[in-house]
């Protein structure tokens, strides 16, 4: 007897494929081990996201700290009915500068809405694509680059092997676990990533918390 996947399914199920990462990761990286086990039983939150509250959440925090983000984000959401490109478009731009968006990014929002409105960013068919595609789908909106795309692709989508080079907290989290003394070049950080595949995405999660 079949039965629908429930939102506890999908955790339980994102729970157990990262511990069996957490088990593959020490057993492939001895320096990665040393962080894994002194992280503890700390773990990611596996709780399924919105993609367009998730989007909308990464270009309000572009340039800012997370206390202003929170701030500005929470003033945005108040000005929506409810969250969707419909309401976003509707969303007058004063009172959006209003909130403490800059133009640019009351630009950017709007330009998100419109894509997701008329269908140029099917956020439903991402699950479906690969990590290049999702990629792609994501940097022809206005404001986003390849670093956002792979947060997105690492805490929404929950992509397992997402290695983002270009995330300075990545970047600083691997010279410390490599025991450099400057910072890796990218393509030291992608030779020291092979035996971690494929669950870069999580060695990462832990690269961040060595940084605490």
């Amino acid at each position: 007897m079949t039965h629908p996947v429930t939102k506890y399914d999908t955790i339980t199920a994102r729970r157990a494929a990262f511990e069996r990462a957490r088990r593959t990761l020490m057993a492939r990286d001895p320096r990665l081990a040393q962080v894994i086990r002194r992280t503890g039983r700390v773990r990611p939150d596996f709780e399924p996201r919105d993609p367009l509250a998730a989007l909308v959440r990464a270009l309000v925090s572009q340039q800012l700290s997370t206390k202003a983000a929170n701030t500005i984000h929470g003033r945005v959401i108040k000005l929506l009915p409810s969250l969707s490109a419909t309401h976003l478009l509707k969303a007058r731009t004063a009172d959006l500068r209003a909130a403490g968006l800059s133009g640019q990014k009351v630009a950017y929002l709007k330009d998100l809405a419109a894509h997701v409105a008329d269908g140029r960013l099917d956020l439903a068919s991402l699950y479906k694509k690969s990590d290049e595609e999702v990629i792609k789908a994501i940097v022809a909106v206005k404001g986003f680059g390849v670093w956002s795309a792979q947060m997105f692709l690492m805490f929404c989508l929950h992509r397992p092997d997402i290695l983002s080079t270009g995330d300075l907290g990545i970047v600083k989290g691997m010279q410390r676990v490599l025991g450099m003394k400057s910072r890796p070049a990218e393509r030291t950080m992608q030779r020291a990533a092979e035996p971690w595949r494929p669950y870069r995405s999580i060695a990462c999660w832990y690269v961040w918390r060595s940084l605490e």
